[in-house]
């Protein structure tokens, strides 16, 4: 089965493997003359970013990177980029990585063209509409992992260093101007990734499919993401090289994105504050708290589950399905409790209060109060 597309999501997406090899192309077409790259430090030394350097610079667009990027952007990753940013002289931004690097490069070129603090475009109302949206640079983005989806994002989640708080950022040119998903490109990620980030991609399916608000269309989006997970998580996690499978996953990845318009909820809002405070690979953090939020959340997703499950071809309605996401974890070697990522019970009262105020916490389909994201903690860890 060959897969290859052109979509509008409603970016532009190249998808197919071998595709990076357009990635001056798009660059050019968006308006680059000078980009820079902006990636992980862990990517920062790999074949795949230094390949996409060489395309850069082999078509007269030099050969920039940024990657001064930790696991959860903060503040401080933003500054240092948007400094990179001016003192080269760049027009551009290729956001290239996982959901740090996707993150900070398209919030860099964003605050590019901004006056006031990063805080003052939360996703909070029409605080979007404060931005100057003259110096907002282009992007083209560029996922190595196949979860996060902020390759289709109009977002950013950066973290506040000060407060260990997560923000999301928002404005709608946060939309890469060209997406390309080369499932090559993901070939090399460790087990360990390829597990946490494709739990993040199945976390925003069901969140976004079981959260209350009004969104047909996505709902039916993150039903077939959720297909596309567990048909091909397993096979991409036993056999990084399996391209179909990879490919595949990256679609769930975007569809995941795509699908959270209709919302996110208590999955996310436990999770974001773990991270913050204990720097948790984000996704693998969904995937420990997901069974519990289940359960707290049963009562009003029961019947939306029970269809979710029969569309899955999977028996037993909701104990089905639960005892399904019980068994893909273990499969895929993820922790019981967050004990095992680190986390301790002396902060839960903090990490609660943070969670009840999540920008997240809002979406999911039983109020998530003080006591009960306790109660929740206390379970997960």
């Amino acid at each position: 089965m060959t897969i290859t597309a052109n979509w509008s999501y409603p970016t532009a997406i190249k998808f197919g493997a071998g595709r990076i090899k357009e990635l001056a192309d798009h660059c050019k077409a968006a308006g680059m003359k000078k980009p820079l790259l902006i990636t992980d430090r862990g990517l920062a030394p790999m074949a795949i970013t230094q390949n996409a350097l060489d395309i850069l610079e082999a078509n007269g667009l030099g050969r920039a990177i940024f990657a001064d990027v930790d696991p959860n952007p903060n503040d401080v990753n933003l500054a240092a980029g948007v400094k990179a940013f001016k003192d080269g002289g760049h027009d551009g931004v290729v956001a290239f990585g996982g959901g740090s690097g996707l993150d900070l490069g398209k919030c860099v070129a964003f605050m590019a063209g901004q006056t006031r603090p990063v805080w003052d475009f939360e996703d909070v109302g029409d605080w979007w509409t404060r931005a100057s949206v003259e110096g907002i640079a282009p992007i083209v983005a560029v996922p190595t992992t196949a979860g996060t989806g902020s390759e289709v994002g109009r977002a950013s989640v950066i973290t506040n260093s000060a407060s260990h708080v997560k923000k999301v950022i928002f404005h709608p040119k946060f939309l890469p101007a060209v997406t390309i998903c080369d499932p090559e490109l993901t070939v090399g990620m460790p087990k360990v990734i390829t597990a946490g980030t494709g739990m993040d991609a199945f976390a925003h399916c069901l969140e976004a499919y079981s959260s209350p608000f009004y969104h047909p269309m996505s709902a039916g989006i993150a039903l077939e993401g959720m297909r596309l997970v567990k048909e091909y998580l397993p096979r991409a996690y036993k056999d990084g090289g399996d391209i179909e499978a990879r490919a595949n996953m990256m679609s769930a990845a975007a569809m995941g994105a795509v699908a959270f318009q209709k919302g996110l909820g208590a999955i996310h809002s436990l999770s974001h504050p773990v991270g913050a405070i204990y720097n948790t690979h984000h996704g693998m953090t969904n995937a420990v708290v997901m069974p519990p939020v289940l359960r707290f959340n049963r009562s009003a997703i029961e019947d939306k589950i029970v269809r979710a499950a029969a569309y899955l071809g999977i028996s037993g309605g909701f104990d089905g399905f639960y005892d399904y996401v019980l068994k893909l974890r273990e499969e895929l070697g993820v922790p019981d409790k967050l004990a095992a990522l680190g986390v301790g019970t002396d902060r839960i009262d903090e990490m609660s209060e943070m969670a009840i105020v999540d920008p997240t916490a809002g979406g999911n389909p039983v109020e998530l109060t003080l006591d009960a994201a306790k109660t929740l903690f206390r379970e997960c860890i």
